[in-house]
């Protein structure tokens, strides 16, 4: 029965992702703007996950942590992205320009069909799958492993939120400075940042990673399909790192210096004292 259940809600989820991966490329097209995956990125995980607690029947009190989880993880990016712009037309993001000046159309049209919208919309789903392994191995125990994961999970979407808030509030006094003709300070090197270059996606992953949790708490490994998804989320923000950081190194002459003394990705001590002080 278990597994008719799971069949069902994961067709459901492949129809939602395949509709929404020709939805966000015809819109693509249609508009010339390539950040429509971007705008649905916060948005589609949480309803997969709901179709996936439904589908047991709201009965599992897994299945309905990882949905309220993700929820919450939605609901905060939405508010991000929102305040910075991100569903205002034109509000596309500005690493897609950049990658087009450094391609030819040809290119770029192949790359906004099979990375941006199939592939991106995949991995949206792929996340989402420790849930459908939580459905399909009913009955394993909750105890102190899932409140550890769902602790781990809030202190990491804590610190999401305050990373985005210093990087909000920087960017709000970079605009005053600029509009007053003061020195523009750039970059942000405060706050968590002087820990990490990129400390919103060091949480962004681990909150992921976590999910991941869950579904091996239910399947006793974490060798199943839905650590593919938290795998493969963490390659792209490795190479998202590596295209914005090339794009800083070309507008902040002081990204460099800041680079040596900084970790990419996981916090830690900075590595020496930079050459630029924080902001």
């Amino acid at each position: 029965m278990t597994g008719t259940v799971g069949s069902t809600a994961l067709l459901v989820c492949l129809v939602l992702s395949a509709t929404a991966t020709l939805t966000t490329w015809l819109l693509s097209v249609l508009t010339r703007e390539y950040s429509w995956v971007d705008r649905a990125w916060s948005l589609l995980p949480p309803v997969y996950l709901w179709v996936f607690a439904i589908a047991n029947g709201l009965t599992d009190p897994r299945l309905v942590t990882v949905a309220v989880l993700g929820t919450l993880w939605g609901a905060r990016l939405t508010f991000n992205f929102a305040r910075k712009g991100g569903y205002r037309p034109g509000g596309e993001d500005y690493r897609w320009a950049a990658l087009r000046r450094r391609m030819s159309r040809a290119q770029f049209a192949a790359f906004n069909l099979f990375f941006i919208s199939i592939y991106q919309n995949l991995l949206l789903l792929l996340i989402t799958l420790p849930a459908w392994t939580v459905l399909e191995n009913p009955g394993t125990p909750v105890g102190a492993a899932d409140l550890i994961v769902t602790a781990a999970f809030l202190a990491c979407l804590a610190g999401e939120t305050v990373a985005d808030q210093q990087q909000w509030t920087f960017q709000q006094h970079r605009r005053m400075l600029r509009a007053q003709g003061d020195t523009d300070p750039g970059f942000l090197q405060g706050g968590l940042f002087r820990f990490s270059r990129h400390p919103n996606y060091f949480f962004e992953i681990a909150q992921w990673w976590l999910v991941a949790g869950f579904g091996a708490l239910a399947a006793g490994s974490i060798l199943q399909l839905g650590s593919l998804g938290a795998l493969l989320l963490t390659l792209l923000f490795v190479g998202s790192i590596a295209f914005t950081e090339s794009i800083s190194m070309e507008r902040h002459p002081g990204y460099a210096a800041y680079r040596r003394a900084v970790w990419p990705l996981v916090p830690w001590l900075p590595k020496r004292a930079r050459a630029t002080a924080p902001v």
